[in-house]
């Protein structure tokens, strides 16, 4: 791997991953859209990297490809790569993406109490940034299980904190988007 590489691989994971090939959110699921082709390339190219950012990002496609067995094998190893050898904030993104697949395999109550703690550390630690995305998958899986009180109450607070960040437009709608998913549903049950 190349300097430059290296560059690039540190550009997406701090950007976040996929960044260019999301193509919006799903209005009922609330999962990426994605131009699978894209997905499917990018997958190829980082199949065979071993480094630490590579790994997440083959989960993310794994996952958002819908190929749950193998994003759930290179989830726990990326936790436990994490836990060996990389830094807490490592150790946070791989757990929180790892509980994302927990998600889509229904698995939510295991999804949601990992990332119950993974908000409890991020903002322990000062982590803003970590504790929206955290709260943002922890929205997501409560919204999945029907808790949409609770899905609502983690995207009101993933708005907040992204609104403290200065995040952009695109994020804060995003937010609010979720918000008011979370919203329909609840008054369609009420």
């Amino acid at each position: 791997m190349t300097r430059q590489d290296g560059s690039l691989h540190r550009k997406k994971r701090e950007k976040g991953f996929g960044v260019g090939l999301i193509r919006g959110y799903d209005t009922e699921t609330l999962q990426e859209i994605v131009d699978r082709t894209e997905a499917y390339e990018r997958l190829a190219e980082v199949r065979s990297q071993r480094s630490f950012p590579a790994q997440l990002e083959q989960v993310w496609l794994l996952k958002v490809l819908g190929e749950m067995a193998e994003a759930l094998d290179i989830s726990e190893h990326t936790v436990r790569l994490a836990r060996m050898s990389g830094t807490r904030k490592d150790l946070l993104h791989a757990r929180i993406l790892h509980a994302s697949v927990n998600q889509l395999r229904g698995a939510y109550t295991s999804a949601e109490t990992e990332l119950t703690t993974c908000i409890e550390e991020a903002e322990g630690q000062g982590w803003p940034r970590i504790a929206a995305l955290a709260y943002s998958h922890r929205g997501k899986t409560r919204y999945d299980a029907g808790d949409y009180n609770g899905a609502r109450a983690d995207f009101k607070r993933e708005l907040f904190m992204r609104q403290e960040l200065g995040a952009d437009d695109t994020q804060l709608e995003q937010a609010m988007s979720f918000i008011e998913a979370a919203e329909r549903r609840r008054s369609a049950i009420a």
